[in-house]
């Protein structure tokens, strides 16, 4: 297979019952591009089958790769080393529950700047097109659960004070990054768990890249495994990447 256009990761754990529908489903939509796409499975430390599941996938989607780690590091870690294993243009994670149909990514194509690879490059020129819940024109089928709701605007008027101000909805699953900025910015990332997305954010923003928040059609999963302790987890991560910019922990280079 020559180059991808398009790698698509997929970050995994104990998600045996809803990975082979999601891999049938991005298989089957990505086929129909007129470009060269490739699927990677990283494994979180999974207890379940996931990691043999895929693997069996592999041999029927002829461009999936599995990576199974034997042990639990957190989502932003397997994301992380799925971005940086994968060879596309652009880079794209998204959850394995299938919540952001991997539709929406025709969406982000437009904004594409040419310094990406694309030759679907747009007018308009971004290095990182992130899903957005939160700005008009997403759709959410069903609303999140209210005190969800309520949860997740305060934490987002908390991470835009605190680090990344302009960005309504950082916690979205659906993220993709240009070849450069995912060589360049997420080695540099410290977070290993839920607050990896505003600080894979920051650090592209801080580095001059520019960001593009899209709206998306979001499906609520209500066996979402993100719990309260999340949240909390999630700010006061946010608070650590406040204080390591401070103390200029991150070796930043200007774009």
């Amino acid at each position: 297979m020559s180059k991808p256009f398009l790698s698509v990761i997929i970050p995994a754990y104990n998600e045996s019952k809803r990975l082979p529908l999601t891999l049938i489903d991005i298989d089957r939509k990505l086929s129909l591009r007129d470009y060269e796409y490739e699927i990677f499975v990283v494994s979180d430390g999974s207890r379940d089958e996931t990691a043999d599941i895929a693997e069996r996938f592999s041999h029927m989607i002829k461009n999936l790769h599995v990576i199974a780690n034997k042990e639990n590091h957190g989502k932003g870690w397997v994301v992380r080393q799925g971005m940086l294993a994968a060879k596309g243009n652009w880079r794209l994670f998204t959850d394995a529950d299938n919540s952001t149909s991997i539709e929406q990514f025709d969406k982000m194509v437009p904004y594409f700047s040419a310094a990406g690879g694309s030759a679907y490059s747009g007018k308009k020129s971004f290095d990182v097109v992130i899903g957005s819940r939160g700005i008009k024109g997403a759709e959410l089928h069903p609303p999140q659960q209210w005190y969800k709701q309520i949860l997740g605007k305060m934490g987002n008027l908390f991470i835009q004070m605190v680090v990344l101000w302009g960005i309504q909805d950082t916690q979205c699953g659906f993220k993709c990054f240009s070849e450069e900025v995912t060589e360049k910015v997420f080695p540099l990332m410290k977070i290993d768990r839920w607050g990896f997305d505003v600080e894979v954010l920051v650090l592209a923003k801080q580095m001059g890249y520019r960001i593009k928040e899209i709206p998306v059609r979001w499906v609520n999963d209500f066996r979402s495994k993100v719990s309260l302790s999340a949240y909390i987890s999630t700010l006061l991560e946010v608070i650590k990447i406040r204080w390591w910019l401070w103390r200029k922990q991150y070796k930043l280079e200007k774009n």
